[in-house]
């Protein structure tokens, strides 16, 4: 296929901008000038500083923190681009905000992953490229083409480069089993699995553990760290069983409310995260270790804006 006539254009929003910023210099893409804040009153103010008439543009904005207020920018700033002429309008969304409530659970619960895909296409976007979804089946959510990308092989490695001793990888919950197979596959290590219950949001209860990991280091690899409550709670899990020490992996740092005060008085000897969403401000966390995604993301965009193939970066 021919590559996009257009000149590729990346912008941001205030979710991410040095992810932004990092994609652009590795990947060597006009970082294009945009400002966006806010009215007196709250509401999002975008203003595009030069013109798209033409371009093959993507916005890069994860929609965390606060999750409202960046779900918001985007959407405006798609419609921005829209009206403004962009030839082709791609999403690069790191976190997909709202990825839980992926199904109803009990009655009358609303499926907001669902919502926010809708939103995103009426708003004008063309394609979405985003990383690790809590639940794949997002992916359907989407009438427009969608790019998933993984950061699982990039913690993998960060696992090999540590040389740690009968490495287990711990997946916390059933629903993370393939993600846990990934990365024991990657690395050569047997998988575990945690059997707990949530009785509420942000709420989880160790009740069993599958497999052998008593001497093992243990790995807890999942999509993100949220409150932390459950990653804290199965390392101690591991390390009562037997578990010589325990590390945790993870995509996303959501890290809300207390979760950084809880992983340092934890018996987790490290956290390694992405920067999908940047760290809350002023975290000092001694375990707490970031890798960039923004190689992975830039050649991502590289190859989407030639008509590539994006599936040769699983591999």
């Amino acid at each position: 296929m021919a590559a996009h006539d257009g000149r590729l254009k990346v912008f941001f929003g205030n979710a991410c901008p040095s992810l932004a910023s990092e994609i652009s210099a590795k990947a060597g893409i006009h970082l294009g000038d945009m400002e966006v804040s806010q009215f007196s009153d709250g509401e999002s103010k975008v203003i595009i500083k030069e013109s798209v008439r033409g371009d093959d543009v993507f916005i890069v904005q994860s929609t965390a923190r606060p999750p409202n207020t960046s779900l918001m920018e985007l959407l405006i700033i798609i419609d921005a681009m829209r009206r403004a002429s962009a030839a082709r309008i791609t999403v690069v969304i790191p976190y997909y905000g709202y990825g839980r409530q992926d199904r109803k659970t009990r009655g009358r619960e609303p499926i907001t992953a669902k919502l926010v895909a809708n939103l995103i296409a009426v708003a004008g976007a063309d394609r979405v490229l985003t990383m690790d979804l809590h639940v794949p089946q997002i992916q359907g959510f989407f009438d427009l083409p969608l790019d998933h990308l993984s950061a699982v092989p990039l913690l993998a490695q960060h696992v090999s480069d540590l040389g740690l001793p009968d490495p287990v990888v711990i997946a916390p919950d059933v629903g993370g089993v393939t993600r846990a197979r990934t990365m024991a596959e990657l690395i050569s290590a047997p998988i575990a699995i945690v059997d707990k219950r949530r009785p509420e949001p942000n709420v989880s209860e160790v009740l069993n553990i599958i497999g052998e990991f008593e001497g093992k280091t243990a790995i807890i690899i999942d999509d993100m760290i949220d409150t932390a409550g459950s990653i804290v709670q199965t390392a101690q899990a591991l390390m009562e069983r037997g578990a010589k020490a325990v590390y945790g992996y993870c995509t996303h740092p959501v890290l809300s409310g207390k979760a950084i005060q809880r992983i340092e008085s934890s018996c987790l000897q490290e956290v390694v995260v992405t920067n999908t969403i940047p760290l809350p401000a002023g975290c000092t966390s001694s375990k707490i270790r970031v890798l960039s995604v923004a190689s992975l993301l830039g050649e991502a965009i590289i190859r989407i804006h030639m008509d590539m193939s994006v599936s040769e970066l699983f591999r």
